[in-house]
């Protein structure tokens, strides 16, 4: 009898701790494609800043990340404001592509020369 008291109590008190959980999970899910937006956009500022990234690269870059949002748009106009998991798995790996590409633009040796280094 105990024992069963002392489950249905631990169960009582985990459970709104759980539920608090998957709402926060599902948050940090709708809002990661945002977040790694507003970062690789901020990479892409910072890159031209420092004289890595040269202007055409940058216009290639953000014309990437704008692609990629309206693509997401469709898609969650699609399903009613929500995106499946393929869609989050696309927009996914059209973000690593994109990472990439403001990567190697960050890394490729050049640095214009108009522009002092930071």
């Amino acid at each position: 009898m105990k024992l069963t008291s002392l489950f249905l109590a631990v169960s009582l008190a985990v459970a709104p701790v759980s539920a608090a959980f998957a709402q926060h999970t599902t948050y940090a899910q709708r809002h990661s494609i945002r977040a790694r937006q507003t970062n690789q956009q901020a990479r892409i500022n910072h890159g031209v800043r420092d004289g890595q990234i040269t202007p055409k690269g940058a216009a290639h870059a953000e014309a990437n990340q704008a692609r990629i949002s309206s693509e997401e748009h469709s898609m969650r106009a699609a399903d009613n404001g929500h995106l499946t998991a393929q869609d989050r798995h696309t927009v996914a790996r059209q973000q690593d592509r994109t990472s990439k590409g403001i990567y190697d633009r960050n890394h490729n040796g050049y640095t214009d020369p108009g522009v002092t280094p930071k």
